[in-house]
C-alpha cells in the first residue's frame, strides 16, 4: 500500500528485481498474499533479496520472523519459505549467522551533500540517515523517514572502491522546492576503511541548469534492526553546531 502497488505489481517488480540481480524469482500474487497474510513467516534467501531491493528496506523490517540463515553466502535460489505450523509457532531456523564479509556496506549511514540555492544566494547542506543494502557489487539507499523532510533513495554499483549511481529526491511538500522531484548521478570514492565514501553529484536546476556539488556518506551503525532504525529516524546533528 505504501509503495502504491497492487499485488500483481509488486510480484512484478519482485521478478524484475531477481532477473537484474542475476537471481531469477517466481514471484506472484499468491506468494505476496501469503507473505501479508502471515502465513508465509520468512521467505527464501531469493525472496528475500528482491524484497529488500524492491523496498529498500531490511528484511528483518518488513513483519517477517527474523531468519538468520537467510544472511547465510551460497545459493540463494536453495532453502525453503518458512510457513506458521498449525499452532502458529514457526519452527527454528537454526544458528547460522549473518556474513561479516569485508566488503560489506549495509547498514545506516549518514548521507550529506552541499548545493547551492541561486533563489537565496547562499550554499546549503542536506542530510539524511539512510539504510545501505548490499547485494553483490549493487547498493540501495533509502532515507528514513523522519531524518529528513524530503525522501532520498540512491541506486549504486561498486566496482573495487569506485561507486557509481543515480539518485532521486522526492523535496518536502512544505519546504522552500514545494515537493519538486529531482534526480542526477553521482560517483564517489570509498575509502580503504570501509567507513565513508566521498565524490560528487550532477543534477539538473530549476532552470534546467546542470549543477555539481560534493556529497558523501559516512557509515554509522552495521545493524538493521528495527530497534537500530528506529534509533536513527530522527534529523541528524546540524554540521554548523548549536
Amino acid at each position: 500500500m505504501g509503495m502504491l502497488m497492487s499485488q500483481d505489481d509488486f510480484a512484478r517488480a519482485l521478478r524484475v528485481a531477481g532477473e537484474r540481480a542475476g537471481a531469477p524469482n517466481d514471484a506472484n500474487k499468491r506468494l505476496v498474499q501469503r507473505w501479508e497474510a502471515g502465513t508465509t513467516v520468512a521467505p527464501r534467501p531469493v525472496y528475500a533479496r528482491a524484497l529488500e531491493a524492491v523496498t529498500g528496506m531490511p528484511i528483518e523490517s518488513l513483519g517477517f520472523a527474523t531468519a538468520a540463515y537467510l544472511r547465510v553466502a551460497g545459493d540463494d535460489r536453495g532453502g525453503h519459505d518458512v510457513e506458521l505450523s498449525p499452532t502458529g509457532i514457526a519452527p527454528a531456523s537454526g544458528s547460522a549467522t549473518r556474513s561479516g564479509a569485508a566488503g560489506n556496506y549495509s547498514g545506516v549511514w549518514l548521507s550529506r551533500y552541499e548545493y547551492f540555492s541561486s533563489g537565496r544566494d547562499d550554499m546549503f547542506v542536506g542530510q539524511h540517515y539512510a539504510v545501505v543494502l548490499q547485494h553483490g557489487d549493487r547498493l540501495t539507499v533509502r532515507s528514513l523517514p523522519n531524518s529528513a523532510g524530503s525522501q532520498l533513495t540512491m541506486d549504486l554499483t561498486v566496482d573495487g572502491n569506485v561507486v557509481t549511481g543515480t539518485w532521486v529526491e522526492q523535496t518536502e511538500p512544505g519546504g522552500y522546492y514545494r515537493g519538486a522531484r529531482y534526480h542526477g548521478a553521482i560517483q564517489m570514492l570509498a575509502e580503504p576503511s570501509g567507513r565513508r565514501m566521498v565524490g560528487k553529484w550532477v543534477g539538473f536546476g530549476k532552470e534546467m541548469d546542470v549543477n555539481t556539488g560534493p556529497w558523501e556518506l559516512v557509515f554509522q551503525h552495521a545493524s538493521t534492526t528495527k530497534a537500530t532504525l528506529d534509533r536513527y529516524n530522527e534529523p541528524p546533528p546540524d554540521p554548523r553546531g548549536g
